[in-house]
């Protein structure tokens, strides 16, 4: 089991649980190496991941998944610890790694309770690496579980403002969405099996072996793409987003939205449209009606927040929003696209609540009323906040256009009057999204000092410009050489769209 790669995204994480365990709650310094070196450590791991992933593509290696495994776990549902990637898979990984990088240094002084905080941070991040290495359906669901149980404690202990109300509030929603979930997983496994065959939980299996019914599959849609949507913050199952994210402490937030709403377009894509083919072409239709009002919904409401952190919550609804809009268009550019946003929108919202843990840890406060002139106090700060800025409306240069332009172009070769429409009205979202980017960016940092204790406040410290820093160079570097990731996943869309064209 452990010869293989895939394994030790899980085995890592969880002997960084043992460690910290020996850590005592006072000695920062043993608790920061651990999370340093085990962060670290896992990032190496992806980018050594990616480098093996494409060296085997480039020789020709065409199997649908890599670096597989299986090991049964329980023989009466034929339930397997089975692990595999494709090309989505490793970057979603990758993705994964350098913001659990970025959150440790982001995290550097938490208070209180720093080796219970850790020790729950890496629970979610053992859950977020298990979901995507998993082909097995309940394995799957059940690290998606473990990532979701830890947000309670981490919002409900160290959050801010309504806290309780808000981690209450997340975990409700959230288990209301893996009910669903739960349902439409359930009738997958029990509608799997050929004639005369065995249910099974692997996915590869199922594509390929099984033919579900068209009558349960528009209800098995149904299930699993409203379950995996809510995680995806789809209108109207998005109201626990804007305040989880605005009470949860900086790291949370950046794993949070970077990632974790990542399982629900990544669990949509894998499960929802690829297993269930002849419904998503014939329900997509419903929920790109949601997810279009989620994308102008998101930038409309992101406007008129006053709060840093509420207005980034809303707009990662739209932003996430694109990512779901694109997948139901089902064609190879658009989903190219959301994936490209999966990771453009992950790199910069997590900057974006680095930033703003950033300023508040100085200002102590996140009304942008109250603040003005902190380019001239906190230079760095500011020019990384402008960046941050500029990538989510989508400067040329950085991933936002990239992602963006290719969702849009996707979306577009739907010929159809409905779903041109709909792309148009999404396109709208840029020119409001221009809209409370810039008043933010004009009001934060540029203008008069607003308080005159904030000319005393210092600029970024060494740990700080590290997490920023690494998320800056990911943002610049999906923006300027794209290529690269579209020949990591180009391969991994032919047999969802091999399973469309055949269901139609």
């Amino acid at each position: 089991m452990f010869e293989n790669i895939l394994i030790w995204f899980v085995v890592i994480p969880v002997i960084m649980m043992i460690g910290l365990g020996l850590c005592r709650n006072s000695g920062m310094k043993a608790i920061r190496a651990v999370m340093v070196v085990g962060s670290t450590a896992l990032l190496a791991l992806s980018v050594v991941l990616c480098c093996d992933f494409l060296r085997l593509r480039g020789m020709g290696v065409d199997d649908e998944m890599l670096f597989t495994g299986s090991w049964l776990w329980y023989a009466p549902l034929n339930i397997h610890l089975a692990v595999g990637v494709d090309g989505i898979s490793v970057l979603m990984l990758l993705l994964s790694s350098v913001i659990v990088f970025a959150g440790t240094f982001a995290s550097w002084k938490i208070n209180p309770l720093p080796k219970n905080f850790f020790l729950w941070y890496c629970l979610l991040s053992t859950g977020v690496y298990g979901f995507f290495i998993s082909i097995d359906i309940f394995t799957m669901f059940m690290f998606y579980e473990v990532a979701l149980i830890p947000m309670y404690l981490l919002i409900g202990v160290w959050g801010t403002g309504r806290k309780e109300y808000s981690a209450m509030k997340l975990t409700l929603m959230l288990m209301g969405g893996s009910a669903f979930l739960m349902l439409g997983l359930l009738g997958i496994y029990w509608h799997s099996a050929p004639e005369g065959g065995v249910p099974t939980w692997n996915i590869l299996e199922i594509a390929h072996n099984s033919a579900i019914d068209p009558s349960w599959q528009n209800l098995l849609f149904c299930c699993t793409f409203v379950g995996f949507g809510v995680l995806g913050a789809m209108f109207p199952f998005h109201t626990w987003s804007p305040d989880g994210h605005a009470c949860a402490p900086t790291a949370v937030s950046m794993l949070h939205a970077g990632v974790l709403m990542k399982l629900g377009g990544y669990g949509c894509f894998r499960i929802a449209i690829y297993l269930l083919p002849a419904a998503a072409n014939e329900l997509a239709w419903i929920f790109i009606i949601l997810t279009g009002i989620s994308i102008v919904y998101g930038a409309f409401s992101a406007c008129v927040q006053t709060d840093l952190k509420y207005i980034n919550a809303y707009s990662s609804v739209s932003h996430c929003g694109m990512v779901l809009f694109a997948i139901l268009m089902l064609n190879t550019t658009a989903m190219t696209g959301a994936i490209l946003q999966m990771l453009s929108h992950g790199l910069m919202t997590a900057l974006f609540f680095a930033l703003i843990g950033m300023i508040y840890g100085r200002t102590h406060t996140r009304d942008i009323r109250q603040m003005g002139g902190l380019m001239k106090i906190m230079p760095y700060l500011g020019v990384c906040y402008m960046i941050a800025g500029f990538a989510s409306l989508g400067l040329p240069g950085l991933s936002g256009f990239v992602a963006e332009m290719t969702i849009f172009f996707g979306s577009f070769q739907n010929s159809d009057l409905f779903h041109r429409v709909f792309v148009i009205t999404a396109t709208c979202s840029i020119v409001i999204t221009a809209v409370y980017i810039l008043r933010v960016v004009g009001k934060l940092l540029l203008g008069p000092v607003q308080d005159k204790h904030h000319l005393e406040l210092t600029d970024a410290t060494w740990f700080e410009r590290l997490a920023t820093v690494t998320l800056i160079v990911c943002i610049a570097g999906i923006g300027c050489f794209p290529n690269w990731i579209n020949e990591t996943i180009q391969h991994s869309f032919v047999p969802i769209i091999n399973a469309i064209q055949g269901a139609i």
